[in-house]
């Protein structure tokens, strides 16, 4: 190996993915060793560095080369050692002169000034903060200031950041194209406004909160009242939006995007409290090039004026014919209800008619039903009949039965199959999918009439779990006990 050329092998060298592999490789010569050293891009590196500096220099003059580095110190104990602290980031950020891509999670020890140092990495287009305690808005700004070509921003976890004066000099000096903004508590989806301009150049954005915003009468904790908001803000470049775990009223805070954007190729909103159909009709009209889409939903109390008061999902099928209608590239469905008795299935807003017209309608390519009891074994027979399905996952739907397998195994690409917590579907219901020979891969969890016997031989690839999932996990929820 050691005779091939050098293009050859650092071909070779980039088709290793594992990390595991390429240390192994490694070992082989002294000519590996170094060639791999000096070809390695990519680097992820734990709690393991004792003493953390001088670990650090050491292994970073091996690989000189890197573009991309994750610091991630999840699980650290006293017992590992110093921390990853400022010292080390002085270290990095002058020993990396290719960094593009750096990413510090639980670094507990990087302080705000710390952040200066970051000034040293002039090709720095991404910068993700995860569960650093230390770092508020003071070390936002120097990173606002001193990262001139920052693109992507991603701060998770982060309970000391406050929006100060470090997003605003974003929007109006930076580049960002991708903010993605997760359980910080300091930061308020009305916070976000003060982007301004930068909502412009933006193509991905994300928000995401914490607490019992699913509780009733809950109230959204940012909100204001009296608060000058402004919405007059243009985002016509936004391709991928995801909102989860807001509430959007009584002031309609990040709803407002879904008045602005035309763009979008991806939408997914989980538990928005506050949507309001006409806007997500619109917004479907306007954006044609969507791909994907990702709904949340539960039941909310809505006053009708031919029907009183209703209790139901605040989306119907007008949501879905709209799509239908104005999405032709409309590719993945994500449809999750939660909080909705099978008893009463009017709480679902969608009927099955309407689920079957859009998957009929559009090219889907993949499928997710989760607590959908309104779709039956009837449905599972129209899907069928949808030529481009190729992945389906169906997840709590206590209304499918073994005669709904033997229908959706008629799908002409349907090669991978994931069932959870269906209930009614027994070991009968899996020997259609192994006669028929076709599922490349099946998974199977908490489904408690399907043995692992059952399962046998009903896919090339097969994954069986009895284990069976808790509500918060099936439906994405984030609960807070009432001490947090």
């Amino acid at each position: 190996m050691e005779d091939l050329p050098e293009p050859l092998l650092a071909d070779i060298l980039r088709r290793i993915t594992r990390a595991s592999d390429l240390n192994s490789l490694s070992l082989v010569s002294k000519q590996l060793y170094t060639f791999e050293g000096e070809h390695r891009d990519a680097i992820c590196i734990g709690c393991g560095l004792n003493p953390a500096t001088e670990a650090l220099t050491s292994l970073l003059s091996r690989f000189s080369n890197l573009s991309k580095v994750e610091i991630n110190y999840s699980g650290w104990t006293p017992s590992h050692g110093e921390q990853f602290n400022e010292h080390c980031l002085s270290v990095l950020s002058s020993q990396c002169p290719l960094l593009s891509d750096l990413t510090l999670s639980f670094c507990s020890n990087i302080q705000d000034a710390s952040m200066a140092y970051l000034a040293r990495c002039t090709k720095l287009r991404c910068l993700k903060l995860i569960s650093t305690p230390a770092i508020s808005w003071c070390g936002l700004s120097l990173v606002a200031v001193v990262c001139k070509h920052l693109s992507v921003l991603h701060l998770v976890d982060c309970i000391a950041v406050s929006v100060d004066g470090w997003l605003a000099y974003l929007g109006r000096h930076g580049s960002l194209e991708e903010l993605v903004v997760k359980d910080c508590k300091e930061i308020s989806q009305y916070d976000l406004l003060k982007f301004g301009p930068g909502w412009q150049k933006l193509q991905k954005f994300e928000f995401e909160i914490n607490g019992n915003y699913w509780m009733p009468m809950s109230l959204d904790p940012s909100y204001v009242p009296g608060y000058p908001y402004s919405y007059e803000i243009c985002c016509e470049n936004l391709k991928h939006l995801r909102l989860a775990h807001i509430i959007t009223e009584p002031e309609i805070g990040l709803r407002f995007l879904l008045g602005k954007c035309k763009a979008l190729e991806t939408l997914d909103l989980e538990y928005v409290i506050g949507l309001d159909e006409s806007e997500m009709i619109a917004l479907f009209q306007r954006c044609s090039n969507l791909k994907s889409i990702s709904l949340w939903l539960m039941p909310l109390h809505f006053h009708s004026v031919h029907h009183g008061i209703q209790f139901r999902t605040p989306l119907t099928n007008g949501s879905l014919e709209a799509l239908a209608l104005s999405c032709p590239m409309l590719e993945v469905v994500e449809l999750t209800f939660t909080f909705c008795d099978p008893d009463w299935p009017t709480e679902i807003g969608f009927t099955q008619k309407g689920i079957l017209t859009l998957i009929q309608s559009c090219p889907i390519r993949a499928l997710v039903l989760n607590g959908a009891s309104i779709f039956y074994n009837s449905g599972m027979k129209g899907l069928s009949s949808c030529e481009f399905l190729e992945t389906l996952e169906i997840v709590d739907c206590v209304s499918l039965t073994d005669a709904g397998m033997d229908f959706v195994i008629q799908a002409p690409r349907l090669s991978i199959l994931t069932l959870r917590e269906c209930n009614n579907v027994t070991d009968n219901g899996m020997v259609a999918l192994a006669h028929s020979g076709k599922l490349d891969s099946l998974t199977v969890i908490g489904c408690r009439q399907i043995s692992q016997e059952g399962v046998h031989g009903a896919a090339k690839s097969v994954h069986y779990s009895a284990d069976t999932e808790s509500h918060d996990s099936l439906k994405g929820m984030k609960v807070q006990s009432l001490g947090d």
